[in-house]
């Protein structure tokens, strides 16, 4: 199990942040992500692993006015 954005997310074996954003539809061209309160930058989404336990927060940018 994990923490998404401090909701419950059943976790997997090899579970990256990519694999995750698709599973959640997350389709947001501004977002960031913070695995354990790291920085995960975007080119690292695929490469990222989520470990049994983690904190993930993915957080999205929007602009106002």
């Amino acid at each position: 199990m994990i923490k998404l954005n401090n909701r419950d997310w059943e976790w997997q074996e090899g579970l990256t942040f990519e694999e995750l954003m698709k599973r959640k539809n997350y389709t947001y061209s501004r977002i960031v992500v913070f695995i354990n309160a790291e920085l995960v930058s975007e080119e690292n989404y695929a490469s990222t692993i989520i470990h049994d336990g983690d904190k993930v927060e993915a957080i999205h940018l929007m602009a106002g006015g």
